[in-house]
């Protein structure tokens, strides 16, 4: 039977991204089959997690998918595996707003009926981790879920562990179940968030992570997982092919939309623009989704892609082109030393990389479909452009013929037939 965990941590840094590496290395070494998933709509900590399990992570979001959309996503990824694990977002009870509301991983998990595994970096720290550990585990049970152990990260000695442990203990709160000592590596980040594995080697983390077995085993628990009825409803997209860009430019991919088109009917053709490949002759739609071309502006500048795109949208067909995706379609990219790009030159506006956060939060477009902004780029010269989405607040997008480009990363379940429309 399935065995579920859920990682979630104090704070963001507080390493549970490392802590949740070391445990899938550690169980996979153990040779159980393992599914990872993310809390919250980020990109970059799956990439890491897939390095390790082989197969995608799945994103679970309460705010962007929907309560019962993240019981079905754990239950259809995990039908074959030994085990289920979660990572959290930012600390246990931060979410969209308030303490432990709709986004939070403490939302997710009071919807999911997972053990929860709370990481504290416990640097420094003896007898204060008996008030913080109290508070935490007092407030999940205000919001009806408990906190089945902990794991200390940044611990100094075993010693430091021992001690850990026992004021733990002896204080009646959920007991330590490992420990990550000082030494452990530390993940690469940038602007975005964790560097993607791929540009560095991945470190063995279990090598410097020490799990007390048998207590992991009692703290992880089967998941009741709920009956999933067959969709009955017609495909939406039967017989059309959609070019999607996947690259290193264009690599914020939901693994659940590539999922969701597939079980509408569509026949997928990846491409990549960096290389300069042309989009097959008999696509239907084009997705652009976003990623980093900030970091590859010189291959993209010399793409020829861009022909094969501009044919494309000159025939009225549809595009969707998401955050960096859309930054490619304007006239050019200004990066970070201020050297200007050219990029394919389909619609009339620029982006310029800034050093800090430009935007971030959750949006929603009047017709329902749901989704995320987050980037460090501004586009400038298209205020005179009409916009193609109707939001509250956020990116509301530049619309030209049946080209929608914004910032925003959506989620294709959330609104079925609005991304159908998109797309054909």
């Amino acid at each position: 039977m399935l065995k579920t965990a859920f990682i979630v941590g104090t704070q963001s840094g507080c390493g549970k991204t490392t802590v949740m590496l070391a445990l899938l290395q550690t169980l996979k070494n153990q040779n159980l089959t393992i599914q990872a998933f993310k809390a919250g709509p980020d990109f970059l900590d799956p990439f890491w997690h897939q390095v390790i399990t082989q197969s995608p992570s799945y994103n679970l979001d309460t705010k962007m998918m929907g309560v019962e959309a993240c019981r079905h996503q754990l239950s259809t990824q995990t039908e074959t595996v030994d085990v289920a694990l979660i990572e959290g977002a930012m600390g246990l009870f931060d979410g969209a707003t308030g303490v432990g509301e709709l986004g939070s991983s403490a939302h997710l998990a009071a919807t999911l009926s997972v053990p929860v595994i709370l990481v504290v970096d416990a640097k420094g720290m003896s007898g204060s981790i008996v008030p913080l550990v109290a508070g935490f585990c007092d407030y999940a049970d205000k919001l009806g879920f408990q906190i089945s152990g902990i794991i200390a990260n940044r611990v100094g000695s075993d010693h430091h562990a021992t001690l850990l442990d026992g004021l733990l203990s002896d204080h009646q709160l959920s007991p330590l179940l490992g420990w990550m000592k000082k030494n452990a590596p530390v993940l690469p980040e940038r602007h975005l968030g964790l560097t993607p594995p791929e540009e560095t080697n991945v470190p063995d983390f279990s090598a410097e992570f020490t799990l007390k077995k048998r207590d992991l085993l009692k703290a992880l628990a089967p998941f009741n997982s709920p009956t999933i009825t067959p969709n009955q409803s017609p495909a939406l997209l039967a017989g059309k092919t959609i070019a999607i860009a996947n690259d290193a430019a264009c690599c914020f991919i939901y693994p659940a939309n590539l999922d969701w088109l597939i079980a509408q009917g569509a026949k997928l053709h990846f491409f990549s623009p960096i290389k300069g490949d042309d989009l097959p002759p008999d696509s239907d739609a084009l997705w652009l989704p976003g990623g980093y071309p900030e970091l590859y502006t010189q291959a993209l500048s010399e793409s020829s892609s861009w022909v094969s795109i501009n044919q494309f949208i000159a025939a009225d067909k549809p595009v969707l082109a998401e955050c960096g995706g859309a930054m490619l379609l304007g006239e050019f990219i200004i990066d970070l030393d201020g050297k200007s790009w050219p990029m394919a030159n389909s619609l009339p506006y620029g982006s310029v990389m800034k050093d800090r956060l430009v935007s971030l939060g959750y949006r929603q477009e009047n017709s329902g479909i749901r989704g995320h902004e987050f980037h460090h780029s501004a586009r400038i010269n298209a205020e005179n452009l009409p916009s193609c989405f109707e939001l509250n607040r956020g990116d509301k997008g530049i619309r030209y013929k049946k080209v929608r480009a914004s910032y925003i990363h959506w989620y294709f379940a959330s609104a079925p037939n609005v991304i159908a429309g998109w797309l054909s």
